[in-house]
């Protein structure tokens, strides 16, 4: 069956998201407050809806790529229309925030998804599955970094409405730790932030440390740096049998290591096939929406997610660790 998608937002975000649900068949109408005619026009494909109202009339989805302060009311609108709803991370700018749009869907009986592609991305999906499977033994220290220009959006720079780099980019990898080595008892964090001018955005860079109720580590380091600075991501996986790396500049396959019966040095699973991890997200999302098994990630991890990056910038401000619930967070 054809979906009807609300796709609410213009940006960068859905100049990805609007191709994959075209490339899915489905039928989008695109709302934002500036950018939706040449979003349109430079996919291919959609129709601009002039009003909130409109895009949502009928809609089977909304997809949310509005900036991060919009979310809940969004969100909110979507389930009074009886739309389910894919929302880019994070979910919200406060935890109650995110339990309120998660309480919203779910009394309004549509499903809530974040968008954290993360972790449809094969090097990382593929790290993640010889995780669970055991390759490298319990999980003891991980390594996560992430670099790439400062956004330009001003809206990006006021952590009252983005939340800040923790919250805004480094939330894909809190995500991940806490997907592979489960919850988290403790965050540790600090930053660096340079000066922004008219002519120079400055850099800001943060360390993010987990200590998991596993005692496991988990090192996060997010960086945005001065504008043309090349992506850049990483991780280390150590455990007690064995090591997983990866790293983005060098191309290089991932690697395992330590153990005679280790997964070998595969990049991609076999099916993977250089697909877009934004359409591989969306095909999954768009199946359970359409009644099938669900995705990878939950509301609720969207929810710890978010209990973690507020943790971190709890810690920027005050210097110190900051203790969470015990009871938040999924494990492989």
């Amino acid at each position: 069956m054809t979906q009807t998608v609300a796709l609410i937002g213009a940006g960068g975000i859905a100049a990805v998201h609007l191709p994959a649900w075209l490339a899915l068949g489905a039928t989008v109408r695109v709302h934002s407050l500036n950018g939706a005619e040449d979003l349109v026009a430079r996919c291919g494909g959609g129709t601009v809806a002039a009003t909130l109202e409109e895009a949502l009339d009928g809609a089977d989805v909304v997809d949310v790529c509005t900036p991060t302060v919009t979310h809940p009311e969004t969100v909110a609108a979507a389930a009074a229309a009886g739309a389910h709803v894919l929302c880019e991370k994070p979910l919200a700018l406060t935890v109650e925030a995110a339990e309120e749009m998660i309480a919203t869907c779910r009394a309004a009986g549509v499903l809530l998804y974040p968008g954290h592609v993360v972790r449809y991305f094969p090097a990382y999906a593929t790290m993640h599955a010889a995780v669970a499977a055991g390759e490298i033994g319990q999980v003891a220290v991980q390594r996560f970094t992430r670099t790439g220009s400062r956004p330009q959006a001003d809206w990006f720079a006021d952590e009252a409405v983005s939340g800040g780099i923790v919250l805004d980019q480094m939330v894909h990898d809190l995500d991940f730790a806490v997907w592979n080595a489960g919850a988290v008892r403790e965050v540790f964090a600090r930053r660096v932030d340079t000066p922004r001018t008219d002519e120079h955005r400055g850099v800001v860079s943060a360390q993010v440390v987990l200590t998991h109720v596993s005692g496991a580590l988990s090192y996060v380091t997010g960086t945005w740096a001065v504008p043309g600075t090349t992506f850049h991501t990483s991780f280390e996986v150590a455990g007690t049998d064995g090591l997983l790396t990866h790293d983005s500049a060098a191309h290089a396959p991932l690697r395992v290591s330590g153990r005679p019966s280790s997964a070998g040095t595969g990049l991609l699973p076999a099916t993977a096939g250089g697909e877009s991890p934004y359409l591989t997200e969306i095909r999954e999302m768009a199946a359970a929406f359409a009644g099938g098994p669900a995705p990878r990630v939950s509301a609720e991890d969207g929810l710890t997610a978010v209990r973690l990056g507020l943790a971190a910038n709890e810690s920027l401000r005050t210097g110190a660790p900051v203790t969470v619930a015990t009871e938040e967070g999924a494990g492989a």
